[in-house]
């Protein structure tokens, strides 16, 4: 189904004049036909009294013609089932009073821009006012946050994630004809994409892991790398609903944590991580204290150590320099030996 735009003059105004106008026509006609009857004239008040009583009864119809559309919005028509055209303009339009304007998602409601209502109007008038907009198809570029979702990231931990979307509607009779609910359609293809991707990473970084798929371990993670994560989810939406005529702007991660069944041992794993890396950098700093230390007294000849008091000064060092707590020596005040 390709898109075909109506090219159409914007006389919406002069029609509604001319429509106003033969309308008064009709009830003078009406009016007149009446009172000449009444009056005891001939068969002109009759034919006037038929003519002006259709007219009022049926012009209502030609209103139906008169459409109004807003920057960034379109609407698709069709008679008696055909499809006729789009129109995409701005502006003040007269068609065809039969058509009638298409747009099957007019009633879905998703966590997105231009779907959330006042939550102070009644719901009368929410109605009302989705009823009014609902035919008319936005052009503008919306947001859909979807619902956060649990999937287990490559490793098997349960990740809890969440995306939105930026995206518009580029092609209209692709996005009527061609999907049931465009709306729908994309909400279940981000979600499908999101596993997909969420399924080819860790959540930090992990060895022994491709997630190129070009057979050599990286460093990729959902954490680390939330912008090629990002960039991959946006390309596969777009692929899946082009046949939808919609566009992917762009998809960002909004969400990003482990589930709550194996947070906290997640965190108790980091938090040990912590601890050893700070260890080792503890101990090699106190490794590089006790060599300068034994290679300034050996410089200076400021005592003279045997092997078995290095090993000694060595231990006594790492206790001081490696401990938690502050030492607390012992003076020996008697002999060395």
């Amino acid at each position: 189904m390709e898109e075909k735009i109506l090219n159409q003059k914007k006389n919406g105004m002069a029609m509604l004049l001319l429509l106003l106008a033969v309308y008064a026509a009709a009830v003078v006609c009406l009016v007149v036909g009446i009172t000449g009857q009444e009056n005891g004239a001939g068969a002109w008040s009759v034919v006037l009294c038929i003519v002006g009583g259709v007219w009022v009864v049926l012009g209502w119809i030609f209103f139906c013609g008169l459409k109004v559309l807003k920057p960034q919005e379109a609407l698709v028509l069709t008679l008696f089932g055909n499809y006729v055209g789009t129109l995409r303009e701005a502006g003040f339009y007269y068609v065809n009073p039969f058509c009638s304007a298409v747009n099957p998602a007019a009633k879905t409601r998703l966590n997105q821009s231009g779907d959330v209502g006042d939550v102070s109007a009644t719901a009368a008038q929410a109605a009302n006012t989705a009823e009014a907009a609902g035919k008319r198809i936005s052009l503008k570029v919306m947001t859909l946050n979807n619902s956060r979702q649990k999937i287990n990231d490559c490793l098997g931990n349960p990740v809890e994630i969440g995306i939105a979307v930026m995206w518009r509607v580029v092609d209209t009779a692709k996005a009527v004809f061609n999907v049931d609910n465009y709306k729908e359609y994309l909400s279940l293809q981000c979600d499908s994409a999101l596993r997909n991707i969420v399924r080819i990473y860790p959540y930090d970084v992990a060895q022994g892991v491709d997630t190129t798929g070009d057979g050599i371990a990286d460093e990729g993670s959902l954490r680390g790398s939330s912008e090629v994560v990002a960039a991959r989810i946006r390309d596969e939406i777009g692929q899946k609903v082009a046949d939808a005529g919609l566009e992917i702007i762009e998809a960002r991660i909004t969400y990003l944590a482990y589930a709550p069944e194996i947070a906290a041992a997640m965190l108790q794993r980091q938090q040990a991580s912590a601890v050893v890396d700070a260890r080792k950098l503890i101990v090699d700093g106190a490794v590089g204290m006790v060599e300068m230390a034994l290679e300034r007294l050996n410089e200076n000849h400021t005592v003279e150590l045997d092997e078995e008091r290095k090993a000694a000064m060595v231990s006594n060092l790492l206790v001081v320099l490696c401990g938690n707590r502050d030492a607390q020596p012992v003076v020996n005040s008697g002999s060395l030996y």
